[in-house]
Order: structure tokens, then C-alpha cells, then sequence
């Protein structure tokens, strides 16, 4: 199953919800359910204790605002990159968020998510 080929409704069904949750455990510095819907390529390219580090420490990534804008879709290869308008709780500015999405195993699963 290639994510690409579904409609923009079918992978906007399966993205907001799942940027949603990334946004959610950040705020709320759930490291385990944070990373739970990533690919298993992503997790073992991940460093823990770095990601541990943001958690505790990110002003940004601790205080997003829960609601942020859809901006659109990039379809490549066998994933789709999905971007987003994010804003912070404690600063000021926009920010974008990007999450690339594909199947693994026949589940739809993470492959990078970003906030620059």
C-alpha cells in the first residue's frame, strides 16, 4: 500500500489526528507516547537521551498551542510530507511543522516530524 495514492480527505484523516497526538504528549513531555506511532527506522535512528534533553528542557516543544493550521501536502516516493502553521503558548511567531507519513507493515507510521 503506497500512502500517495489515497485521496488528500483519506490522508488528512489519518494525519490530523496523529499530528494532533505529536502536539499533545510534547506539551505533556510523554516521551513514550510521543514516539509511538513512529516508524521503526525513525525510533532506531532516534537519540534518547537527546530527545529526553528537548523534552525536559524545549520552551517551544512544552508550550505548543494544541489547534495549528493545515498548509498542505507533499506526495513523494512511497510517503507524504504533511505541513502545518504552529504557534507557541510562551512565544511569539509562527512556526512549521512538518510530519512525513508512509505505511510500514501495513500501518500508517511516522517517518520524521519537525517543528523549525
Amino acid at each position: 500500500m503506497n500512502i500517495i495514492d489515497k485521496t488528500d480527505e483519506e490522508i488528512l484523516a489519518i494525519a490530523h489526528p496523529m499530528w494532533n497526538d505529536l502536539i499533545k504528549y510534547s506539551n505533556q513531555g510523554q516521551y513514550g507516547k510521543f514516539i509511538r506511532k513512529f516508524s521503526y527506522d525513525l525510533l532506531l535512528g532516534l537519540n534518547e537521551v537527546e530527545m529526553g534533553k528537548q523534552f525536559a528542557h524545549s520552551d517551544l516543544a512544552r508550550n505548543l498551542v494544541e489547534e495549528s493550521d493545515f498548509l498542505g501536502l507533499i506526495r513523494r516516493g512511497q510517503h507524504v510530507t504533511v505541513l502545518y502553521r504552529v504557534r507557541s503558548k510562551t512565544r511569539e511567531g509562527e512556526w512549521l511543522g512538518r510530519m512525513v507519513l508512509g505505511y510500514e507493515r501495513g500501518e500508517a507510521r511516522v517517518f520524521a516530524a519537525s517543528i523549525f
